[in-house]
């Protein structure tokens, strides 16, 4: 059944062919009022427009409306001829209002294809994703109220496309709203991505800004990149910078894996091989602790036990102290945790334990962002989420080579514009 009094037209008649279904319709109140003077017009002849609306059972369907023309009777307009105009769709447009909608919600909802929604009405590719992008710039970048509201921003490249050339940059700035989540009252959304990962490129899209925004903004969570602190403290000198705790466990365990593989060529003289003890623990020692098995605990202390693997041991124990730093369910306990191992390790090592004074010297100069994180509970999980959706849109189109097409989807895919993609 399809409902066309909503559209504003009556059913006159319908056919179905192969592959279509055909439905004949007129306007139910026809417009006779010249656009120009307003004076009444008098009926001259009618044409015909035929329109893309929503499947039927699965059949694309064509609306051919019959639309009347009108001779304005007011001799002195400069109107001579007139139509009605419908309501159901825009000037010059193949697709009903409706359709244009259902194309969205397919898009950001359900995680269709260009090419399936294509196939499904019926129409060409290119159609249906210039309609989903001009769409999409309009509900994002003409909605004065996109960025209302944002106070918590995350900050992480992507990397958009893996083959080089085609004359854009292979990394996006992605810019997510945090907000919601810090506040539970919503998911993460995608507030925008811009070409290239520098402090120059965030700075810029910070400056462009109005400064109520970034005035608002409190909060801004990150990885390690220094480009992007820079960007924040000279855009947002207000606002408070977090490190993200994945990045600092990453860096902790990136650390503590270069002693391993140091030790491991000091003490066989190779890298490590099927049979050798720290190569044959080397995941469990990345393992949190409350996770492993009386097996792999009883493996593991075998190992740490051999004198020359000092240096592993201790590093693995400061690497366990940080993960269970963030564990804490009061962030105040976690907080002074993480500050006392970080004062431990920033300087007067024993020898044999550079790796260790690396990470220290690291944290200890980014101690303030990495002990945000426990008064403000931002982190970048939620940005690192996007980016795994956003690895699925790639893999649902088959890659993209066009970047701005790739922001409009992305927005549409993860910017939560289900809303106002509904109320259409």
């Amino acid at each position: 059944m399809i409902r066309t009094v909503e559209l504003g037209l009556t059913i006159t008649d319908a056919a179905i062919a192969d592959t279509h279904t055909w439905i004949y319709c007129a306007p139910v109140q026809p417009d006779a009022h010249c656009p120009s003077c307003g004076m009444d017009g008098r009926l001259r002849d009618h044409t015909i427009r035929e329109l893309v609306d929503l499947p039927v059972v699965g059949h694309p369907t064509r609306l051919r409306v019959r639309i009347p023309r009108f001779t304005c009777t007011n001799t002195t307009c400069i109107t001579k001829i007139f139509q009605h105009q419908l309501t159901c769709a825009a000037p010059k447009s193949k697709l009903t209002n409706r359709c244009t909608r259902w194309i969205l919600q397919r898009l950001a909802i359900d995680r269709m294809s260009v090419a399936g929604i294509a196939k499904a009405l019926d129409i060409g590719w290119d159609l249906v994703n210039t309609v989903a992008l001009s769409m999409a710039r309009d509900l994002v970048y003409a909605d004065p109220d996109h960025l209302a509201g944002v106070r918590i921003l995350g900050v992480d490249e992507h990397k958009w496309k893996h083959r080089r050339g085609q004359g854009e940059p292979s990394f996006v700035t992605v810019i997510v709203d945090l907000t919601p989540t810090i506040d539970g009252t919503g998911p993460t959304r995608l507030l925008d991505m811009v070409p290239g990962r520098s402090a120059g490129v965030l700075s810029h899209w910070l400056a462009s800004r109005n400064e109520d925004f970034r005035r608002r903004v409190k909060v801004v969570a990150m990885d390690g990149f220094t480009g992007y602190h820079k960007a924040t403290r000279e855009q947002l000198p207000k606002a408070r910078k977090v490190m993200d705790p994945f990045h600092v466990v990453q860096l902790a365990g990136e650390k503590f894996t270069t002693t391993r593989q140091r030790i491991q060529q000091m003490t066989l003289g190779h890298r490590g091989r099927s049979g050798d003890p720290l190569y044959g623990v080397r995941r469990i020692l990345l393992t949190r602790m409350g996770l492993l098995t009386d097996g792999q605990r009883a493996k593991l202390d075998a190992v740490i036990a051999d004198e020359n693997h000092v240096a592993v041991d201790v590093t693995h124990h400061t690497y366990q102290d940080i993960i269970a730093a963030y564990e804490y369910q009061d962030r105040k306990v976690g907080k002074l945790w993480m500050y006392k191992i970080m004062r431990r390790i920033k300087s007067d090592l024993p020898k044999g334990l550079q790796e260790l004074g690396q990470l220290g010297r690291t944290m200890w100069k980014l101690r303030h962002e990495i002990l945000a994180y426990f008064d403000t509970g931002a982190s970048n999980g939620p940005v690192e989420a996007i980016n795994g959706r956003l690895e699925h849109l790639r893999g649902i189109a088959l890659g993209f080579r066009n970047l701005n097409h790739y922001i409009l989807r992305s927005l549409i895919h993860s910017g939560q514009l289900q809303n106002r993609i509904n109320a259409l």
